[in-house]
């Protein structure tokens, strides 16, 4: 009996960890290679870091790819521009094309329906998704970013502010400024239909400029207020974690 039950706890051991083996691959994006990892089974998620970032820093290191692959299967792709995936030059190269580059990657995977999670400049990627392509996105969540509004000042500072001291001509000059096309109207916010959380830090400046506008729109979209956490740490806060597995496990 003692024999049986270890090998059955060492079964599933063996099926636990294997679940939670990742597997990185890269497919072709109009042209740009796309790296991206899958790790776990189940219901897919999808998770899109931040800007300077990568999936292995903004998701891995945390520990938040782990946590979420116990019960989901999660794809964490690398945006053009960071990581491994490709680099391509000018500003057209970047905003739209970044939240066209998930459902390449879906249609890819052959994912009809995920849940979307997107943290800073992923969250505008996933917000710019959850307006144009509703019917590919279950529930979004956005993390240290709310809503971009078209035409206000904010708009006007991706477009053409905020790279100081760099390169005009860099990648990374390239993506911030293109970032601007992911701004999205009041009226292409109040009309999403798919259910949205926000998770946002007590010391976030994203706080004060793109959740508190958008809570005025949407008060219906939850806002989690992470305790002691700034726009950097607050994806290695457990609250952040807890209410981002609450907010997946919601029933849309």
């Amino acid at each position: 009996m003692k024999l049986n039950l270890l090998l059955a706890i060492g079964a599933a051991v063996i099926l636990t960890v294997a679940a939670r083996e990742t597997r990185a691959d890269d497919f072709d994006s109009a042209g740009v290679k796309i790296h991206y990892t899958v790790t776990g089974q189940g219901d897919p998620v999808i998770l899109i870091h931040g800007l300077s970032s990568s999936a292995a820093m903004n998701w891995d290191l945390p520990g938040i790819t782990a946590e979420l692959a116990r019960h989901y299967q999660v794809i964490a792709p690398d945006c053009r521009g960071h990581g491994l995936s490709g680099k391509p030059t000018g500003e057209d190269q970047y905003g739209v094309e970044m939240v066209n580059d998930v459902i390449r990657l879906m249609d890819h995977l052959h994912i009809a329906k995920a849940r979307v999670v997107g943290y800073s400049l992923g969250g505008m990627i996933v917000m710019k998704l959850v307006v144009h392509h509703p019917d590919r996105v279950s529930s979004a969540v956005l993390g240290g970013m709310g809503w971009l509004k078209t035409n206000s000042p904010l708009d006007r500072f991706w477009a053409v502010a905020g790279t100081r001291g760099h390169d005009r001509d860099s990648v990374l000059a390239d993506c911030f400024h293109g970032a601007a096309n992911l701004a999205v109207t009041e009226d292409e916010v109040k009309a999403v239909k798919t259910p949205v959380t926000i998770l946002v830090g007590d010391h976030d400046p994203c706080r004060r400029l793109y959740v508190e506008p958008l809570r005025t729109i949407r008060p219906d979209w939850p806002v989690h207020i992470i305790a002691d956490a700034g726009h950097i740490t607050c994806i290695t806060k457990p609250e952040f974690k807890s209410k981002l597995a609450a907010a997946l496990a919601a029933k849309p």
